[in-house]
């Protein structure tokens, strides 16, 4: 039985225009033909487009975690218009498919999907085969490249940041291109990162400018950082050089940190799947990475059962943009049979082959409530313990469990049980839309006795710790507070 809604169809389509116009077609009365298969399982019709014959569309939910998306038009998107309409269709009127058989050249995809489904299935379950020879030549190519990092960084310290300008940061940025060659695009991001920070010229006019002592604090933290990359991504590819296997490491995140893109296959392998999980997303926003020359989509989940949070990330490079599909907010629970878990502490990024959707029930909500922090005193501790790495995440996200927020002395501040209290900020990563003047429209009732989705953010000035509300849980719905 297929068991979809409009939020459901509002997700799968690959942008907003894709869904708009398969809305449109439901509108405009196109489809000449609905049906739905005997099983029950699959939808499918005909459309009517600019030509004479129409097109032939299905939706099939036989795997209904990863269902298969087929139109006879000539659409590059996956999936297109008709078959996003066809959704709508059936979730405004399932009544209106009459039941059909499947036609033979419909079912014949469909037999031969399941083989194919079938081998992947069992390639996923032998050891990958590993071509040592061009993987040593690979690494031993980023050993080179960490060198280039050396002298990099080591220029960098010595032009200093107060004579950092665009000029200079363009010509670093220029030799850094070496590092994409040596198979470290991470490396050459966190690079970028720096130099970035010296591309507004306005802000290096003033020396004394507040722009300008921020550029300063952040410039620091991002040398400290590169100084680490190199030190130990050397550590880290020497030693998978020395190892027989030449496996990538798993206990840390300086894989990922090199720029190292994991294969699903590796971290099953690696044992960092998880079957069967329940997850809810509490957060979501794009933004423009000028370093990595992408757009990123990345949303905040958490697992129903562990109370773990976990972040996404789908990454669009510019020249490829058109052709990837777009994440957006997400407001069902994703029950996902297989969760994949990369390498990482706090808030790592996970990844999932196919899922099937429910609404939230009551009972996910107080799951959610019952995993947050009541002791900030003691959160604060745990979270100044985390930043001490220079690799480690600077800027975690945690649930808070909060008596209220209010106002002292003109400063905005949450405060739990114990009469502990973090002073709210603006101020998180610099992509993140603002959130404070959201949360001063919430109702008063969302502002007592609530939970907080809340990111940290150690300020280098003051030396103390801040937190930027990211949305509201309460025990009916989560608040969001940046879109």
């Amino acid at each position: 039985m297929i068991s979809i809604d409009e939020a459901y169809v509002d997700s799968a389509a690959p942008n907003a225009d894709a869904a708009k116009n398969g809305r449109g077609l439901v509108t405009k009365k196109s489809f000449v033909a609905l049906y739905i298969s005997a099983d029950k399982q699959v939808i499918f019709g005909q459309c009517q487009g600019s030509g004479k014959t129409p097109y032939e569309c299905s939706c099939d939910f036989g795997r209904p975690e990863n269902p298969t998306y087929r139109c006879s038009c000539p659409s590059r998107q996956f999936p297109c218009k008709h078959c996003i309409g066809l959704m709508y269709a059936y979730t405004k009127n399932a009544a209106a498919f009459k039941e059909a058989d499947l036609p033979a050249n419909l079912q014949e995809k469909r037999e031969k999907a399941e083989v194919r489904a079938e081998k992947k299935k069992e390639a996923a379950s032998k050891p990958k085969q590993v071509n040592k020879s061009a993987l040593e030549k690979k690494i031993k190519a980023q050993l080179e490249g960490i060198t280039l990092l050396e002298q990099l960084t080591e220029s960098l310290v010595t032009i200093g940041i107060g004579n950092m300008n665009a000029k200079s940061a363009r010509e670093i940025e220029q030799r850094a291109k070496q590092l994409g060659d040596a198979f470290l695009p991470g490396a050459q991001s966190a690079l970028r990162s720096y130099t970035t920070l010296f591309h507004d010229e306005d802000s290096a006019k003033e020396p004394n400018s507040i722009a300008r002592e921020k550029i300063y604090s952040d410039a620091l933290d991002h040398l400290s950082r590169l100084y680490a990359l190199a030190k130990q991504g050397r550590i880290y590819l020497e030693k998978r050089l020395a190892d027989p296997d030449l496996q990538p490491e798993t206990d840390s995140t300086i894989a990922a940190w090199l720029g190292h893109a994991w294969q699903l296959a590796e971290l099953r392998e690696a044992g960092l799947m998880q079957p069967n999980r329940a997850l809810m997303q509490l957060t979501f926003h794009t933004y423009d990475d000028i370093a990595r020359q992408e757009y990123v989509d990345t949303g905040i989940w958490i697992d129903l059962e562990k109370g773990a949070l976990y972040t996404t990330k789908n990454y669009r490079p510019y020249k490829a943009v058109k052709f990837i599909k777009a994440e957006d907010s997400f407001f069902q629970v994703a029950q996902v049979p297989e969760l994949f878990i990369y390498p990482g502490d706090l808030n790592p990024r996970i990844r999932w082959d196919g899922h099937t959707v429910r609404p939230p029930t009551p009972e996910d909500y107080a799951a959610i409530r019952k995993s947050a922090h009541k002791d900030f005193a003691a959160l604060i501790k745990l979270v100044k313990g985390g930043l001490k790495g220079p690799l480690s995440e600077r800027q975690p996200i945690y649930l808070l469990a909060f008596s209220q927020i209010g106002i002292v002395q003109d400063t905005l501040v949450v405060e739990d049980a114990q009469k502990n209290r973090l002073t709210l900020t603006d101020r998180g990563l610099d992509e993140e839309p603002s959130s404070l003047q959201v949360l001063k429209l919430v109702p008063d009732e969302l502002r007592r006795n609530q939970v907080l989705v809340a990111r940290f953010r150690h300020d280098l000035d003051t030396k103390r710790l801040e937190v930027k509300p990211l949305g509201i849980v309460s025990s009916s719905e989560v608040v969001r507070m940046t879109l």
